[in-house]
């Protein structure tokens, strides 16, 4: 069961449950990243160019205004009729053909406004927002530092860096960063959005009021979500769901989760809400504790606010609803006042999912070989102040940002990008592109889009495969040949390997996710996750699996 994301909506309530279901190693090698995490940031202001870099020849008249606040008000079709021939104009339809999930255009007006100006400030703007969705997270940041460092006080820079600066764990330059966006342009409603989700919770709860006040660019699932966070917001305030007593560890076995053939799909833990077993798959695709609705009637679950529930596959959304629970044990441990999701419908092999980046506040050890789930404590960072361990976000915490912290004994695990609670890591394909994977114990196998694998292998229509998910199932799959993927010091062979269009789980990433690395592969691994820092260590014992 892996999970699409519902995109940066969460402004500290409302999570995001994502759906996507599917059915159905050896020598190591080092792996670069395109840019060096984190590497040195001058702002506007520091050894910057004192005045404004010239930007000659764009247009500044009514049109582009006019369509600048077309964009804003989510008029997007009649915001590209106002542009104009300019690198300015091109630099608008970016994003623009980008808010109407059109990566396509985007990625050609973002070129042409370099091709136009390649030394604007704009331009270089929109052609790391173009670099960002593609998947190019280290070249995103480039653009935005070349701007930044160039002096041009550009919010939407500034915005972009905040958002690299996130998906790389550096989330106090982040802070940093889209205050500094939100003070140049507190009317960009891309920026407002995720300034509100760094806020403390009584302020995102005003904050997000006055902004569902106003007219925005969001399309009506989008502002469905933000109503639905305002209202839990207001009328049922989230709870820490904290833990009880002082356990520092923990040791679980993991349950083999299996279809009615007694086919393997993956492997789980059993949880009890209100004291009721129930056998959920863990699902590193997944986001929180989804249980079905007969196991949260058995649990007494109270239904706080109906919600949907997106997924792969061609249909609308499941219905399902975010519920109340007074107590979850997992293994040893106990937590108290928790939400839960809980689904109507949905084939699983069990009665839910857990997806464990609910355990950030743990050192998260994943043992498939050895069929065993460890919880242990993280490195504590230096300066921070020791706090009680939570399931998920604690809303009583007020926000404290860190930057990544690479503790000497994690020296050799490896950074991922991290998108609330999804793990990508750059994948390369037969040793020739870097694209990012979503790493999914809940797949039932390894899959990429057609697009990748276009660009190293055949690929040919496969209707014998069907891949079904919470929406239904997915129409078109195909078959991509010989590949080979290398990760985390790990590279895998496959002779054929399915492929379908998963252009809404991008969209809602805000980033192109062009495969999954399933169960079938993470089955031989001993998988550590510090998700606190975006961090993952891959063992695999060749002596065991030759």
């Amino acid at each position: 069961m892996a999970c699409q994301s519902w995109g940066r909506i969460d402004f500290g309530a409302l999570r995001r449950p994502s759906l996507l279901t599917l059915r159905r190693i050896g020598r190591l090698l080092p792996l670069l990243f395109a840019l060096p995490f984190g590497f040195g940031l001058v702002e506007a202001g520091q050894n910057a160019v004192p005045i404004q870099p010239s930007e000659p020849g764009i247009v500044t008249g009514p049109s582009l205004k006019d369509a600048e606040h077309l964009y804003r008000t989510g008029r997007l079709d009649e915001a590209i009729g106002e542009y104009t021939q300019a690198a300015l104009a091109y630099a608008g339809l970016t994003r623009v053909y980008l808010q109407k999930k059109d990566p396509a255009h985007a990625y050609a007006a973002a070129a042409k406004a370099m091709e136009l100006e390649p030394d604007s400030a704009d331009a270089k703007t929109a052609q790391g927002e173009a670099y960002f969705r593609q998947g190019k997270i280290g070249e995103a940041e480039a653009m935005f530092v070349s701007v930044i460092n160039s002096g041009a006080n550009n919010p939407r820079a500034y915005w972009g860096l905040a958002r690299t600066s996130g998906a790389i764990s550096y989330y106090a330059r982040e802070k940093r960063l889209i205050d500094k966006a939100h003070a140049l342009d507190p009317a960009d409603p891309d920026i407002t959005r995720d300034w509100i989700a760094t806020l403390p919770m009584a302020e995102q709860t005003k904050e997000l009021k006055n902004y569902l006040a106003q007219t925005t660019n969001d399309d009506a699932d989008t502002r469905k979500q933000q109503k639905q966070a305002l209202d839990l917001m207001e009328h049922h305030p989230p709870q820490p769901c904290k833990m009880t007593g002082s356990v520092e560890s923990s040791e679980t076995d993991l349950r083999m989760m299996l279809q009615s053939s007694n086919e393997l799909t993956g492997y789980g833990l059993d949880v009890k809400v209100n004291g009721v077993m129930s056998h959920l798959l863990l699902d590193t695709g997944a986001d929180g504790i989804l249980i079905t609705k007969r196991a949260a009637d058995k649990a007494g679950v109270k239904k706080l606010i109906d919600i949907d529930l997106p997924g792969i596959g061609d249909k609308s959304p499941s219905r399902g609803y975010i519920g109340h629970a007074d107590k979850v044990q997992i293994g040893m441990m106990e937590f108290r006042d928790c939400e839960v999701f809980v689904f109507a419908s949905g084939s699983f092999s069990g009665e839910g999912l857990i997806g464990p980046a609910i355990f950030s506040d743990f050192l998260v050890d994943i043992d498939m070989p050895q069929r065993k789930f460890r919880l242990s404590q993280l490195p504590a960072r230096p300066g921070e102040k020791p706090s009680t361990p939570s399931l998920g976000q604690d809303p009583d915490r007020e926000p404290i940002f860190y930057d990544r912290y690479v503790a000497p004994e994690m020296k050799s695990y490896t950074p991922v990008y991290r998108f609330d609670h999804m793990l990508l890591i750059p994948t390369l394909l037969n040793g020739a592109v870097t694209k990012l994977f979503l790493i999914d114990s809940g797949a039932f196998d390894s899959t990429l889009t057609p697009e990748a694998a276009g660009e190293v292998t055949h690929v040919s229509s496969n209707p014998d495969v069907e891949i079904t998910g919470f929406s239904g199932a997915v129409k078109k799959v195909y078959r991509g040949d010989e590949l080979t993927l290398t990760f985390g010091g790990l590279r895998q062979s496959n002779q054929d390997i399915n492929a379908f269009d998963n252009k809404s789980m991008s969209d809602g990433a805000g980033t192109e996710i062009s495969g999954i690395i399933g169960f079938p592969l993470l089955l031989v691994l001993d998988m550590k996750i510090d998700y606190r820092d975006g961090l993952v260590s891959f063992r695999y014992d060749a002596k065991r699996f030759p």
